[in-house]
């Protein structure tokens, strides 16, 4: 591959295209992919991993568990989280993620997000997110980790005025996200919608459908399924995505795919918490955009979009047999299906005019010997893979000999472990 500036100049033999290269990468041992796209992420959560009165919980209880903590969050503990989450995932093999951000307590912002996705090199789709109903409104969250509706939408036009790029190639997009149904108001989601739709590629991202307990809860205070309530308020079509979607009844998702609504598929958080089986399959085949996404740190532990590959095709062999879905299949989920959910035509393959995202995995190692020599590409998805070798995002190497270029990771790690044990101070006291 020949990459000029930004972009994939040429695809062809190494002979010809190296010849007009001023710089060569040895790529020699290594299976090359378009960088991974991951759909659905909370970086914030990295600072409450495994939380001990968490790691058994069911969604409600985990976030109720959560919530004060949360609240507690600062520009400090955004930003460290926000650069142990991006390690994580460039190792990984992602170069573009799109993380909800809900919660922006004492003086946090998206910005913060923003300044350090930039400084390491993520392609980076931020969340204005928001939780506006509180518990004495009827939501789930405690009042203290909510915003008034007017100043979640003031700061919502702000971002987008000031760090929004719907251009080709764009590093920075904003997504307007209030975070559940039973986190804001039926008035907050319809006015986020109209807002985001006054922008080009502005898109629109919440949870729906993750438990049986969000469907109760929507039935209760509304008359409606979610997906329902979801439709009558706006949110369906090709600049909508939702995390999860796991209960949706087939004539929702047929309805969702006729409209091209996107879904993130997150797999290893939906086992964590019990949550369920998306039944992705069956929306792709009905014509809804599917990616993956590996969500929060605190539903996850991980950030590993190698992984979430992995799960989801493993997943969906439990569901529907070992044939349910390939390997390729599941790379595609994260490559091209990515792009497709984030509403992207410049990401997720590797051909000439294509952003200049790449990733180079190692099958000459112990990870993948007896597995490469009889299928390179599968070996990424059936066999366990530690880290990439080599990344590249938007023409800059990030990883390369499996290490982040000019990033101190011991650092990082000691900034992050602070500001995480700074944020659960007498939490439990």
């Amino acid at each position: 591959m020949l990459l000029r500036g930004n972009a994939i100049e040429a695809v062809g033999p190494t002979s010809e295209l190296t010849a007009q290269a001023d710089d060569v990468v040895d790529a020699r041992g290594l299976v090359l992919l378009p960088g991974l796209i991951c759909t659905h992420h909370h970086f914030y959560q990295t600072l409450t991993r495994n939380l001990p009165q968490a790691q058994d919980a069911e969604l409600f209880d985990w976030l109720v568990t959560h919530y004060p903590i949360w609240a507690r969050l600062t520009p400090e503990a955004v930003r460290a989280s926000t650069a142990t989450a991006t390690a994580e995932l460039l190792l990984s093999g992602c170069t573009t993620a799109a993380d909800h951000g809900y919660i922006w307590p004492n003086g946090a912002r998206v910005d913060d997000q923003i300044a350090v996705a930039r400084e390491m090199g993520l392609r980076f789709h931020a969340s204005r997110g928001s939780m506006s109903r509180g518990r004495s409104q009827g939501g789930l969250p405690p009042d203290e980790a909510v915003e008034n509706e007017d100043d979640i939408l003031r700061d919502s036009e702000r971002a987008i005025r000031e760090h929004h790029d719907p251009a080709r190639y764009a590093m920075t997009r904003i997504v307007i996200a209030p975070c559940s149904p039973f986190s804001v108001t039926p008035e907050l989601m319809r006015a986020s919608a109209e807002l985001a739709r006054k922008h080009e590629n502005v898109h629109l991202h919440t949870h729906l459908c993750e438990t049986v307990d969000e469907e109760k809860y929507c039935i209760e205070q509304y008359g409606k399924r979610p997906v329902e309530l979801a439709e009558s308020l706006g949110w369906t079509g090709p600049d909508v995505w939702f995390a999860h979607a796991i209960y949706m009844a087939r004539e929702e998702f047929v309805r969702l795919g006729a409209r091209r609504t996107g879904v993130a598929h997150c797999p290893t958080s939906n086992m964590r918490l019990g949550s369920g089986i998306a039944p992705v399959l069956a929306q792709r085949d009905a014509g809804m955009r599917v990616g993956l996404g590996v969500d929060g740190s605190a539903s996850n532990d991980g950030s590993h979009m190698l992984d979430e590959a992995r799960h989801a095709m493993l997943l969906q062999r439990v569901a529907h047999g070992a044939a349910a879905m390939t390997a390729r299949e599941s790379l595609r989920l994260a490559t091209r299906g990515g792009a497709d959910v984030l509403g992207r035509d410049d990401i997720g393959s590797l051909a000439p005019g294509m952003a200049a995202d790449l990733i180079g995995v190692r099958v000459d190692g112990l990870a993948t010997a007896g597995g490469s020599v009889h299928d390179p590409l599968a070996s990424l998805v059936f066999c366990r893979i530690r880290n990439v070798d080599l990344s590249i995002v938007n023409g800059r190497i990030c990883v390369q000999d499996g290490r982040l270029v000019d990033v101190d990771i011991a650092a990082v790690v000691e900034r992050h472990e602070r500001a995480a044990l700074a944020l659960v101070a007498d939490a439990f006291a």
